[in-house]
């Protein structure tokens, strides 16, 4: 998949006002709309135009895209990197195009960034009552620590929240809130903070913000639903003969036994020690066998005595045990 570059298919600058890329659409789509048009690729050039119109005009989607054009590299084949769109706050309004991309015909660039559901008005039903509007809902996903969840915690999280600004350009404003991570709150969980979304008109109430929760890689553990994984590397004398060996966790290391005959990934479950819950998940420690450098005479040596002791073995022999 390509990337797009959206401004050069409305032939205006990264720096245009949104007035600028309005009427640039308009002047593309008066071109190439097919009903009118006599350019041979006019239909499959009114969809691009509107595409980019759809991506650019809402200042939220604009500000996303932009973010992540500055991390592409030219010419490279564009997937959206893990969690690109962590601390922008979305308030789910569109002002996007109304053509041939209302009827889903967006690319497979567009949806891998805004999903099929990239436009549209999103207000609360009933919320509108003579001049009296409820503020909308925001919502915004952020990234977590594993620990987080197995403990809960308060943290100070900053969003990044789209604006116009006098000139008609969008520009980014942080903002920072207080916010209680409760103890085993999983991925993709919602946090509603009250209030703390867009402002209501006249006396109604401001809408809501929704902070979706996405844990931010480990170095060690894996996470899967509420199980939680780790790998963990064992001798092959402790692998064979069994031992008892110190295995990490996300609340302190623990005494795990290895049983005798174990072989690289066997899973090895602990019960109970994965996120937190009226039903917690379990933890698993994958066994891998961790083989020893041969880095003096006496190492080799028991490598060559090991080979003696089982003279004919194949460990590609898939019948091997």
């Amino acid at each position: 998949m390509q990337f797009k570059d959206y401004y050069v298919t409305l032939g205006v600058a990264p720096s245009a006002t949104q007035d600028e890329i309005k009427r640039a659409y308009r002047k593309l789509a008066r071109k190439y709309h097919p009903d009118v048009s006599e350019e041979p690729d006019a239909e499959a050039r009114f969809k691009e135009v509107a595409e980019a119109h759809e991506a650019l005009i809402d200042p939220e989607r604009r500000a996303a895209y932009d973010d992540i054009g500055k991390r592409h590299a030219g010419g490279q084949p564009f997937e959206p990197p893990p969690g690109w769109d962590t601390g922008f706050e979305f308030s789910g309004r569109g002002d996007g195009a109304h053509g041939a991309a209302d009827e889903g015909e967006y690319s497979d660039f567009f949806e891998s960034l805004f999903g099929r559901a990239g436009h549209g008005e999103h207000l609360r039903p009933g919320s509108e009552h003579g001049g009296h509007a409820h503020g909308r809902d925001h919502h915004a996903k952020i990234l977590i620590e594993l620990e987080d969840s197995y403990h809960g915690a308060r943290r100070t999280i900053s969003l990044r929240v789209p604006m116009i600004d006098a000139q008609g350009r969008v520009v980014l404003q942080d903002r920072q809130l207080e916010v209680n991570i409760p103890r085993g709150v999983r991925e993709g969980q919602h946090l509603r903070l009250v209030g703390q979304g867009g402002a209501g008109s006249g006396n109604a109430l401001a809408g809501d913000l929704y902070l979706e929760i996405a844990l931010r890689a480990h170095p060690l553990f894996r996470v899967d639903g509420r199980d939680v994984y780790v790998d963990l590397p064992v001798a092959p004398w402790e692998a064979v003969l069994g031992a008892t060996v110190s295995a990490p966790t996300p609340v302190g290391p623990v005494q795990l036994t290895v049983p005798a005959g174990s072989s690289s990934g066997r899973k090895l479950r602990l019960k109970g020690r994965g996120l937190p819950g009226k039903q917690p998940g379990d933890l698993y420690a994958v066994l891998g066998i961790a083989l020893p450098r041969a880095d003096s005479a006496a190492a080799k040596q028991a490598y060559a005595t090991l080979a003696k002791a089982f003279p004919g073995y194949d460990p590609r022999n898939a019948q091997e045990g």
